[in-house]
């Protein structure tokens, strides 16, 4: 009997958002999709929607940066004896600040959930998919990725680390068979996450000033789908109307 197919997404919240919408798509692809992040409530709700859909899933409550629950999250990869496909890093913490008004708490924070966390997750990943010789790590990034902006300095220098982190990976594991992307998010995302946080902003962008998350979930996948001899190691996504 063969292995269970399976992907695993960390930094998973409302339904409408990206880790979700990801976990819904790659479960319609016929993956049994594994879902992490530190609401239980909020997983479950992921969870029965999916199955509701006729896809598999589970939840595994964790937080990025404690190793303890990356380590028990791929435990529970390792017990189910599935052979995990695809994995997504899609914690994306931001708190804005002036420099001068940044706490060395607050930049270490902000370096541990963005960088330190995808570390910790994708060596658990790769270390699953080297055996196989194949699959696929993706990281989601930011604009901040490429520049820092005040009063978003903090969040910026997490986010370039998480790229360097990103490419140091990309060119040690390529040649082994695991595709490693960095995938740039340039630009506001139509979900729970901006509508709550800067509301204003949000309605400003209107309809097709974001980028739809269904649209980002197509993308990932089709980078999965890529065939080794033209894989992508980075992409940045934005809506047709944002400026760059």
């Amino acid at each position: 009997m063969s292995q269970q197919k399976s992907a695993v997404i960390i930094g998973v919240g409302p339904e409408r958002g990206l880790g979700a919408t990801l976990a819904k798509h790659f479960a319609e692809k016929g993956l049994h999709v594994y879902i992490a992040g530190r609401s239980e409530e909020k997983l479950q709700q992921v969870v029965d929607s999916i199955i509701k859909h006729g896809g598999q899933a589970t939840a595994v409550v964790a937080d990025a940066t404690q190793e303890y629950d990356i380590n028990h999250l791929f435990d529970v990869i390792h017990f189910d004896d599935s052979a995990l496909q695809l994995a997504v890093y899609n914690v994306d913490s931001n708190i804005p600040a002036p420099i001068l008004e940044t706490q060395a708490e607050t930049f270490t924070k902000l370096w541990q959930q963005n960088c330190l966390g995808a570390f910790l997750f994708g060596k658990e990943a790769i270390e699953c998919m080297l055996p196989h010789k194949k699959g696929t790590l993706i990281f989601t990034g930011a604009t901040a990725s490429l520049r820092a902006k005040p009063p978003f300095t903090a969040f910026a220098s997490a986010k370039a680390a998480l790229r360097s982190l990103a490419q140091g990976l990309a060119r040690e594991f390529s040649p082994q068979g695991v595709h490693v992307v960095h995938a740039i998010i340039d630009g506001v995302i139509n979900g729970d996450r901006a509508a709550q946080q800067f509301p204003e902003y949000y309605q400003s962008k209107g309809e097709e000033g974001m980028l739809k998350l269904e649209a980002i979930a197509e993308t990932y996948w089709a980078m999965h789908s890529q065939h080794p001899s033209a894989w992508t190691h980075e992409l940045d996504l934005r809506p047709f109307k944002e400026p760059f």
